[in-house]
């Protein structure tokens, strides 16, 4: 697919006329583009763009319109010679018996040759054959959540494929999905899955009423849409949980949540969900319970590293070097001694130089990225402790805290995460432990404070459910986990009503 049929899937608006006076089909508010069918109107508002075809056919009177580059051109070409076939008694008949389907209004046809089908006028009345090209990335593995027991199967920029992975796992006419619109230029299509009986219908219905009230120009990312229907848009965490696996969307499912699929999008987005939510991985269930659930509090473990042992350093160093052990007194002094600048300044640039290979990595191509992330790190650590720039116990903490920031399974919360531990050595080194304390509580009053889609964040902790944390804190042994979260305020026994 070429570059304008590639902008085209994105943002789904027909150029511009030359008319000062045509309306557009972007404003709704114009009663001849939205009421009063007339092809010649449809037709002007694709104006300059190089790709549409408009033709006439003068022996039947039929008009067509499409881009070519979004239209599977073998279906288009197979209807056309069909329709030069026909006479011109015979054409109404022809139309009514093919699955051509009447449009009503002007902004309707706009939509849909911008969505990729043919519209067809004949005798006054407008048409569309669908004939959308279907041409799709092949479905891979997933990069950024790669598993290495499980399905290695993930989603790809189309939700109509993604639906039908997420069917394939889950075979039950109670699994349903409803479409919305949201942009006002790109007209984005997002559905809205779950499963009836299971779900609560008030949070469908929130989070129907959410997009719906959506007032922007364009969406093109689920990423973008789910910032756009936040509970709380200045909090640093991620509020939906986004994933580019079908089997993760599947249990999410089961287990009452509903999940968001937005269209030239590879990631689906799941409400409600709860900060443990992000700390857990297809590979825990895929392991036995003692080993998934060793992995699982490993992870709460490298949560607390990556927050506070820097800023523990910064804090020990800077104001408190009662607590340091004796023994390992002489050998920090004597590391420290050679260093001009204060615990703080020292910290953060080591950690800020940390960040720059973490994004250089990320952005430069997979072999050069690696060597840049490896080799950077050991030449440019070594070098900083040669000059007395830093020490070395700072470059172990450092690099401690790093390694345990990629330990946490969703980049998102990584990410957020990374901002936590910058303000907690800012606290630490102003304050000491004192500042520490605050950070550390500010950061639980948050986000026990949080809510998605009305649900508190910190469910199970807080409020508290002891039953939930056989699947959040810990992954219990399957016998024991057989109720839904409280987070999806569903009722259990829900489930016998799909037996019917």
């Amino acid at each position: 697919m070429n570059i304008i049929s590639g902008l085209r899937h994105l943002i789904l608006k027909p150029a511009e006329s030359n008319s000062e006076n045509e309306d557009s089909p972007d404003q709704p508010t114009h009663n001849t583009l939205n009421n009063k069918l007339d092809f010649n109107h449809i037709a002007k508002q694709f104006d300059n763009s190089l790709d549409i075809i408009n033709k006439e056919m003068y022996v039947n009177g039929v008009r067509y319109l499409y881009f070519e580059e979004l239209v599977d051109q073998n279906m288009v070409n197979q209807f056309i010679q069909q329709l030069k076939d026909q006479e011109a008694d015979d054409v109404e008949a022809f139309i009514k018996n093919s699955d051509l389907e009447e449009i009503y209004s002007n902004k309707e046809a706009v939509i849909e040759v911008v969505n990729g089908n043919c519209v067809v006028d004949h005798g006054g009345k407008v048409y569309y054959l669908s004939v959308s090209d279907g041409e799709t990335r092949s479905i891979q593995e997933s990069e950024t959540e790669s598993v290495i027991l499980g399905p290695h199967e993930a989603f790809i920029e189309s939700s109509k494929v993604n639906l039908s992975l997420i069917r394939k796992k889950i075979k039950s006419s109670h699994l349903k999905a409803v479409k919305l619109t949201v942009g006002e230029v790109t007209k984005t299509n997002v559905i809205l899955v779950y499963l009836e009986d299971i779900v609560q219908p008030t949070l469908v219905q929130d989070l129907k009423d959410r997009i719906a009230d959506v007032e922007v120009t364009g969406v093109l990312d689920t990423n973008i849409l789910i910032q756009l229907i936040d509970d709380n848009p200045f909090s640093p965490f991620p509020q939906y949980y986004t994933t580019e696996r079908p089997d993760v969307v599947a249990s999410k499912l089961l287990g009452g949540k509903v999940i968001g699929l937005v269209d030239e999008s590879p990631y689906a987005f799941c409400a409600p969900v709860s900060f443990f939510d992000f700390f857990q991985s297809v590979d825990d269930y895929s392991q036995r319970w003692l080993t998934g659930t060793f992995i699982r509090l490993l992870r709460y473990f490298a949560l607390l590293i990556t927050i506070s042992f820097t800023a523990i350093y910064v804090s020990v160093t800077t104001f408190h070097y009662e607590m340091i052990p004796q023994p390992l007194l002489p050998s920090l002094l004597e590391s420290r001694s050679k260093v001009p600048f204060p615990p703080l300044i020292e910290a953060l640039f080591l950690e800020i130089v940390i960040e720059l290979l973490r994004e250089a990595g990320a952005r430069l191509p997979t072999k050069i990225g690696q060597t840049i992330g490896i080799v950077g790190g050991i030449v440019i650590g070594q070098a900083a402790v040669e000059a007395g720039i830093t020490s070395n116990i700072l470059i172990i903490a450092v690099a401690v805290s790093a390694i345990s920031s990629f330990v946490i399974p969703n980049y998102t919360m990584s990410a957020s995460i990374r901002i936590l531990r910058f303000s907690l050595i800012l606290l630490a080194g102003f304050w000491g432990n004192i500042g520490l304390v605050f950070g550390i509580g500010l950061f639980i009053v948050h986000i026990t404070g949080l809510t998605t889609l009305k649900t508190p964040y910190f469910i199970p902790v807080s409020p508290t459910f002891f039953s939930d944390w056989l699947d959040s804190l810990v992954r219990a042994p399957y016998m024991y986990v057989k109720n839904r979260p409280h987070e999806t305020n569903t009722k259990n026994d829900d489930v016998n009503k799909m037996k019917k």
